[in-house]
């Protein structure tokens, strides 16, 4: 049997990781570019724990902006209830792309920050990114849970991860080279083969 997941600090880390995006966010919202400390202070912890997350108040600015223009679920799968898998998985894909083409240089700058961070420290608990798909794809899922094997629709949520995130856009952009339009039919054909695939019970 494997080893149950340890989810209790880790999750943690992630709330005061977003903690602090969520506390840059309302200060830049009133007009503020706040220093770290500042947002520290708005997000109720210590200068030290918003370092240990950040390098400096320039990556967190960065990243809280994105934060801030990621759509959340409740929003985005308003008068969906009727729609399946597939079609719930392409409004993910669909709103992530548009925030990704609106956003391109933050989000290299936000890669550039976290590829950094890694090199330089090595401290596996803390996350060097806010993980947003997740949540989406969870979400998108969540209505057909019972179509799925536990273990199956885990696989499935981080496969699909692979396909909707900032890192598909480079490889698209910077390695294939293929245009926009080729991009997503590439991105949609990889949305269904993965959803039918999970399904399949031998």
């Amino acid at each position: 049997m494997a080893a149950p997941a340890k989810t209790g600090r880790p999750n943690q880390r992630n709330r005061t990781r977003k903690d602090l995006l969520q506390a840059a966010a309302r200060l830049m919202a009133a007009g503020r570019k706040p220093d770290l400390e500042e947002v520290a202070a708005e997000a109720q912890v210590s200068r030290a724990t918003a370092y240990r997350y950040f390098p400096g108040v320039e990556a967190l600015l960065v990243e809280a902006a994105l934060d801030v223009v990621t759509p959340e679920p409740e929003v985005l799968f308003q008068g969906a209830e009727g729609e399946g898998p597939v079609a719930r998985v392409e409004r993910v894909n669909q709103a992530l792309h548009q925030m990704m083409a609106a956003h391109e240089g933050p989000l290299r700058m936000m890669l550039i920050n976290a590829l950094e961070r890694s090199l330089r420290e090595s401290d596996a608990d803390t996350p060097a990114r806010q993980n947003r798909r997740t949540p989406l794809i969870q979400a998108a899922l969540a209505p057909a849970r019972d179509q799925f094997d536990p273990v199956v629709l885990a696989r499935l949520e981080a496969a699909l991860a692979l396909i909707v995130g900032t890192e598909a856009m480079v490889v698209f952009k910077d390695v294939l080279r293929i245009d926009d339009a080729e991009a997503q039919a590439v991105k949609s054909w990889a949305i269904q083969a993965l959803v039918a695939a999970a399904r399949r019970r031998d």
